[in-house]
């Protein structure tokens, strides 16, 4: 469903994102803001009652080793994550239970292996498809999620394929392994508008849970049902199907750990959320009249969810336009006074995932002050050869 995904227009000024000593800042920035991630948290776990144990996180969002720490912190303990190093980054900050919600093949499903022995305290598991990728994991601890296409037609067994998905289970005992439930990520239904975007997620959980119903008649239980990214999140929580069955639900929302523009959008006002990360810019030309350019390209602010790519926090006068590399060019409204070249501006990303992930650290400021430089440290990949193979190659500095 290619639906184009809504995102605010404009966003009030608010003196608890201004950065003070921004002199000594090298722009582009990312900067977030723990107070603010701190109260995003409380209000996620206030939606699923109280019960941290309901949301599995997905650290694709949070990516620093700093909030997934503050995460642990609050009893969330549940992960998934879709790469070998956010894999590693959740395990070594405390997380107790991940998921790695991507299909891993060849060196990648070493990798995992790897890690896995690792962690031996951690529960790990993956996710499959197919004979051939259940078949891969014999002889390991991973236990396995099989993953149902909802739509997307990006991964996944069709959902009307029920009986290929029982055939699949007992495949998974077959091989010695754990059959840990199913993975259902719904993620096509974003740009709706409610209430369709609920009467459709909910159709697709009907579909979901007569699933489960053929792997019951079986013989077999499913443990676990995940659903949900941030759009679907609340459609979830008010499917009445997930609370009567015989398996835990779990939710694996991982934007609203920040926000973005596109997030803020879709979630209901009454929810609370407000951004915890932004990109501190510069305007630095003035090429024309009614046009200003600033230094947040789409290596800083990522582009994949479309132009404009961000909001300029308390100046709605402002338009970002397409980006290059480095340059974010903002049209000024008409008649509206043009931003001098060196004053700063706070952008918040339509998508604030891939942006995350632009940058090798953040600053962490809390009441105006720059507390510390952290480390984004799920940021991008491990190195791109397994471990053995890396003792008989020099790499240069």
């Amino acid at each position: 469903m290619a639906t184009q995904k809504s995102m605010l227009s404009e966003l009030a000024w608010d003196e608890r994102y201004k950065v003070s000593g921004i002199d000594e800042v090298l722009t582009p920035a990312l900067v977030i803001y723990p107070e603010m991630i701190a109260a995003n948290l409380e209000r996620t776990l206030n939606l699923v009652g109280g019960d941290a144990d309901l949301w599995r996180v997905h650290i694709k969002t949070a990516k620093l080793g700093y909030t997934v720490r503050m995460l642990v912190e609050r009893g969330i303990r549940n992960f998934k994550c879709a790469t070998t190093l956010e894999l590693l980054v959740a395990c070594q900050c405390g997380a107790t239970d991940v998921l790695l919600a991507y299909p891993s093949v060849g060196a990648n499903a070493r990798r995992v292996r790897e890690i896995a022995e690792e962690f031996p305290e951690v529960r790990i598991s993956v996710l499959a498809e197919n004979q051939e990728q259940i078949r891969q994991w014999r002889g390991s601890r991973l236990g396995v999620f099989l993953d149902i296409n909802p739509g997307m037609d990006r991964t996944g067994i069709e959902q009307s394929h029920a009986d290929e998905v029982v055939a699949l289970v007992r495949a998974i005992g077959v091989a010695g392994l754990e059959f840990r439930g199913l993975h259902y990520y719904d993620g096509q239904y974003g740009g709706l508008n409610e209430p369709e975007r609920t009467k459709t997620a909910h159709a697709g959980y009907d579909r979901l849970l007569s699933i489960v119903s053929e792997v019951e008649r079986s013989g077999k239980g499913v443990p676990e049902l995940i659903t949900a990214g941030t759009p679907t999140f609340p459609c979830s929580l008010s499917y009445e199907g997930f609370r009567k069955g015989g398996f835990v639900h779990r939710i694996s929302p991982g934007t609203v750990v920040y926000c973005d523009a596109t997030s803020l959008a879709q979630l209901p006002e009454s929810y609370g959320y407000r951004p915890g990360a932004l990109v501190v810019t510069r305007v630095v030309s003035r090429p024309r009249a009614g046009m200003v350019t600033c230094d947040a390209g789409h290596k800083a602010v990522s582009a994949d969810a479309g132009v404009p790519t961000c909001v300029v926090v308390g100046h709605s006068e402002l338009t970002p336009l397409s980006p290059s590399e480095e340059h974010l060019p903002m049209a000024v409204k008409e008649r509206a006074a043009d931003p001098r070249v060196g004053e700063v501006l706070y952008l918040l990303p339509r998508h604030v995932c891939p942006t995350v992930n632009n940058f090798d650290c953040a600053l962490l400021v809390r009441d105006g002050e720059i507390e510390s430089v952290e480390k984004v440290s799920a940021r991008g990949r491990e190195a791109p050869l397994l471990r053995t193979a890396d003792k008989a190659v020099s790499f240069k500095r």
